[in-house]
């Protein structure tokens, strides 16, 4: 038994520094996105919001999903190998990619403490509150669910739970954040704010790619429980949102780069249950959402999200909840055991609670603390105004 501990304990870690590699990706991600006065800012922000949501997670969180706390002797914390740390480690990457989504929605313009706090309320209160709904039964809802609808509401790898929720929560912060100043003009044109490094783009993109194969491999959390099956399923949704994104996209880099990941978010809920077309075809239609979504909320609808998260992770997320209802049937190939109903109630839930939860926080933050850099401040750039550098001093300065 001991060696399959550690066999348990070595595979699990392995996912979390995966997982982690991952907030990499969501640093570079944003900063090819962002204006070249925003770059560092965007960097900033990921590290600290990780080292925030593991205090978060830590001390509040963790206990309130799981009832498990961690103030007890180190004797007791390395039994079983110290497996219940790297579970927790585990987990924690995936809370902390909540502020990681919601920081790229709210860029060039949030203020940084302010959104500090909104991260430690976010990953202590809000998202372990539905997490425990879901992967640990707390009051009853999945047992509901179950008996209402046949089964009970299955997300593997977090569409809904990680994904819907930190998409749903980064349209409620967008909203109230406002748009970025100049973006929209009252005749009713928009300034353009392309990409600032498309490698850097592209570099982020691939980082939470193949971090992604941990997200969702790993997601079994034992050795034995490990299946070829959400690999293979993780890499045919991937291809199916790269092919879609390029197509619909019109070969534009930014919807292109973002293909995989809109793939990979809707692919996570039914990882375990699709044959590898349905996950081809899940995928796909991630990422043909993302382009159509994106496009919509930013150029008719002028909600200024500026990496397209509630897009990418609000819609596709939702799509990969309901998507598990769909190709995880026999009918359709799958393995069975979900229902479309309880799918649809189980997401339709997370949604709920991360749009009224982000109203909540975001809209306690706007009347307390206050939210966006000033109009003087974000012309500078969030480089100066809160990091007092830009992101190539010397180049900015002229010197050689």
């Amino acid at each position: 038994m001991e060696p399959q501990i550690s066999n348990d304990v070595v595979f699990i870690l392995i996912g979390a520094v995966m997982v982690l590699a991952m907030h990499a990706g969501f640093a570079f991600l944003e900063l090819g996105t962002v204006r070249a006065k925003n770059q560092v800012n965007a960097l900033v922000k990921i590290m600290s919001d990780f080292a925030i949501s593991t205090i978060a997670y830590f001390f509040v969180g963790y206990s309130l999903a799981y009832g498990i706390d961690f103030f007890t002797g180190a004797e007791i914390l390395k039994e079983n190998n110290g497996y219940a740390l790297v579970k927790f480690f585990f987990l924690l990457t995936f809370a902390a990619a909540i502020p990681a989504i919601i920081s790229g929605g709210i860029a060039e313009r949030a203020r940084f403490y302010p959104q500090l706090f909104a991260s430690f309320l976010i990953v202590g209160l809000l998202y372990p509150f539905f997490e425990g709904l879901v992967w640990n039964g707390n009051f009853g809802l999945q047992t509901l669910i179950e008996t209402t609808f046949g089964a009970p509401f299955h997300d593997f790898a977090g569409s809904v739970v990680v994904h819907a929720v930190g998409g749903w929560i980064a349209l409620a912060a967008v909203l109230l954040l406002g748009s970025r100043s100049g973006r929209y003009r009252h005749d009713g044109s928009m300034t353009a704010h392309p990409p600032s490094s498309i490698p850097f783009l592209a570099l982020g993109a691939w980082t939470l790619t193949v971090g992604w194969f941990g997200f969702n491999v790993m997601s079994a959390q034992t050795v034995n429980a490990v299946s070829g099956l959400v690999a293979i399923n993780s890499l045919m949704a991937m291809v199916g949102g790269i092919l879609a994104a390029l197509v619909v996209g019109k070969n534009d880099p930014g919807f292109l780069h973002n293909g995989p990941l809109a793939g990979l978010v809707a692919v996570c809920a039914g990882s375990d249950l699709m044959h590898p077309l349905g996950a081809l075809v899940t995928g796909a239609i991630a990422g043909a959402l993302f382009v159509y979504a994106f496009t919509l909320t930013q150029n008719k609808w002028k909600i200024d999200d500026v990496l397209g998260v509630w897009p990418l992770h609000g819609l596709c997320g939702l799509w990969g909840g309901l998507a598990a209802g769909i190709f995880g049937l026999p009918l359709l190939g799958g393995v069975g055991g979900v229902t479309f109903a309880a799918q649809a109630v189980g997401t339709l839930a997370g949604v709920l609670i991360a749009l009224s939860g982000g109203f909540a926080i975001y809209g306690l933050i706007k009347v307390t603390l206050g939210m966006r850099l000033s109009e003087e401040e974000e012309y500078l750039g969030a480089d100066l105004s809160i990091h007092r550098i830009t992101a190539q001093p010397d180049y900015n300065r002229g010197e050689v």
